[in-house]
């Protein structure tokens, strides 16, 4: 199949053309789109490549083979060396500041101490958790035979729970029997192993601009093309989708149908009937990460559930509701996939966490995790009126008003930088932020943010963000 040339690297003040080349060749390397061992195009075949002279990629050749990345075989040519540069994630971001790349707002979300205030981060307070029925549940666990405190569980994941999770997918509109459920460490592990699952390094997988940071983060560490589709209140704009499948042909499509993050919007069916015939047209698959369902207080549609798990897998967790300490996620499938993917997870981690899953259990089956999300989302529909009406009150509108949720996509007053709002907030007042550009492929959220609305409940959060508005809009004022 005939390629076209890569562009040129470029040579800078600071890089001569020989270090330009060098450099385009140890990021091929460090991504892994070079692997170990991989023969390298020939001088000549390079330097018609990259539109430089023949004599620039000998130089760059020779440079490598002295530092080791590649080696040369007389009479063979130039070859990838065996010792590999370790992956870096961050090699493989979009240029841009620390806090618009998608892997810092984690970061600084999970190094922020108890007191800290984090409007950004992507988790409820310790203090919504069930702390007693967690604790209640561990006395009952305790007094079970030993087996699930110090035990191994099934391949497949606990068979109680996962009959549990089907009743409870089944008042979704998702109908999968407890056979095609898998349990998980996660909801990332879930989706990572998918990942594996499905794709080849050099796959093209399909993401909503904006999306979930990690979800960006984690395609790159599987060598993955990563595209995206603008999203709606209604979902994702259905005429670029089609547009994008035709030119780019990615093999999957990683989505929230409900309760999108960062924009707490939620899949219409309309579009979710439009998404699921541009799949079937395209030979497309799709993940529906549904880590968000409980909070909920009408399902919206899914598209598991339009699809019949055929081209969808499914994806849920219970960390963002209950407790980030008990990990456990699942995975609902095509029935003649679900035995590849337990042999896979059993390859890579073994044991989906037999404890987290008996503890689960005993709080479902109790009554105390619905009780639990009662209050949760009584909780969150009156943080959604308080923060709305602070945040308008400094200029910060929402691009859509979610009707459940605990995130809110809002766009900053005309001339504020998001990441420049950020730096700033976080080195003068402590305060986090998680800038629009984060979650943005195409860098087109320059003037967005996502606020978690019941981590946005102190005075404190509003009189820091007020102030650093106020510096932000006066071009006088430095950055941090």
């Amino acid at each position: 199949m005939h390629r076209p040339p890569r562009a040129a690297p470029h040579a800078t003040p600071a890089l001569t053309r020989v270090e330009a080349v060098m450099r385009d060749i140890r990021q091929r390397i460090e991504n892994r789109s070079l692997c170990a061992g991989k023969r390298l195009p020939s001088i000549r075949a390079q330097a018609e490549a990259l539109g430089v002279s023949r004599s620039t990629v000998v130089e760059a050749y020779a440079r490598l083979a002295a530092q080791g990345l590649i080696e040369s075989r007389p009479g063979s040519g130039y070859y990838v060396g065996r010792q590999l540069t370790p992956f870096n994630v961050a090699e493989v971001q979009p240029a841009g500041t620390a806090s618009s790349d998608p892997v810092w707002v984690t970061r600084q979300s999970l190094l922020a101490d108890a007191n800290s205030l984090k409007p950004g981060c992507g988790w409820l307070p310790e203090s919504w958790m069930p702390e007693q029925g967690i604790r209640r549940a561990l006395r009952t666990l305790s007094r079970q035979p030993l087996a699930p405190l110090t035990g191994y569980g099934t391949p497949q994941g606990s068979p109680q729970l996962r009959q549990l999770l089907s009743h409870r997918l089944a008042e979704r509109g998702v109908q999968v029997p407890p056979a095609q459920l898998m349990l998980t460490e996660s909801g990332t592990q879930a989706v990572d192993l998918l990942c594996r699952f499905l794709l080849q390094p050099g796959d093209t997988v399909l993401v909503d601009d904006p999306c979930y940071f990690s979800f960006q983060a984690m395609l790159r560490a599987h060598r993955a093309k990563v595209v995206s589709v603008p999203y709606t209140p209604h979902g994702p704009d259905v005429a670029a989708m089609a547009q994008c499948l035709a030119e780019h042909r990615p093999r999957l499509y990683i989505t929230n149908a409900a309760l999108h993050n960062p924009t707490g919007a939620s899949l219409s069916l309309a579009v979710a009937h439009q998404v699921l015939s541009l799949a079937a047209q395209h030979d497309l698959t799709i993940i529906e990460d549904d880590v968000f369902a409980d909070f909920e207080h009408h399902p919206a549609p899914r598209l598991a559930a339009l699809d019949g798990l055929q081209r969808v897998i499914y994806v849920g967790s219970f960390s963002k509701t209950l407790s980030a300490s008990v990990r456990l996620g699942h995975i609902a499938t095509r029935a003649d996939w679900i035995g590849q993917l337990v042999d896979l997870r059993l390859a890579t981690s073994f044991e989906a966490g037999h404890f987290s899953a008996e503890l689960l259990h005993t709080l479902l089956a109790s009554g105390t995790y619905q009780r639990h999300m009662n209050g949760v989302r009584t909780r969150l529909a009156e943080a959604m009126g308080m923060v709305l009406e602070r945040l308008q009150s400094l200029g910060i509108t929402p691009w859509y008003r979610p009707h459940a949720g605990m995130f809110v996509w809002c766009r900053l007053p005309e001339g504020v930088d998001a990441v420049q709002l950020a730096d700033h907030a976080l080195h003068t007042h402590g305060l986090l932020l998680a800038p629009g550009n984060a979650f943005s492929l195409s860098q087109n959220a320059a003037r967005y943010m996502r606020f978690n609305v019941a981590q946005s409940l102190s005075p404190a959060i509003f009189e820091a963000l007020a102030r650093s508005l106020q510096a932000c809009a006066s071009p006088s004022v430095p950055a941090p």
